[in-house]
């Protein structure tokens, strides 16, 4: 794998994603932020922010697997929200655990998480972006 994930001494241990990501691979990966749409371009859980992490998650999965790479090999996720606050925390914590027992993956990269005033379209409260690194 060309991904190491760590947490270093110092920093705390948070459980749904790792401090640093150490890349070794020779071809990046730019998955584009991923809204809760299907295959057909119709929003799955509107208005439910769970199931949207939960698709979002397995569209990063299904773009990540149409270039060869998983979520083994992400170094970076950006989470952007709308209108996030505290709160929300676990439903996206549920939506990802959701799509890490869908995928048979724990998706634990480093991630930033955005609050944002709004997405493409208003039905959309969630996107995921995606850095991967593949030998």
């Amino acid at each position: 794998m060309a991904i190491t994930l760590t947490n270093p001494t110092g920093l705390p241990e948070i459980d749904v994603y790792r401090q640093v990501s150490v890349a070794t691979g020779s071809k990046l990966v730019f998955v584009a932020g991923q809204v809760a749409w299907d295959a057909d371009g119709v929003t799955i859980g509107e208005g439910d922010l769970a199931a949207q992490v939960e698709q979002c998650y397995v569209n990063v999965a299904t773009a990540l697997a149409a270039v060869g790479a998983s979520f083994d090999d992400v170094a970076k996720l950006n989470v952007h929200v709308v209108g996030w606050t505290p709160d929300k925390m676990p439903l996206l914590l549920e939506g990802i655990s959701r799509a890490s027992a869908r995928l048979g993956v724990t998706p634990v990269p480093p991630a930033t998480l955005l609050g944002v005033a709004a997405l493409d379209v208003p039905e959309h409260l969630v996107e995921v972006e995606a850095t991967a690194v593949v030998d």
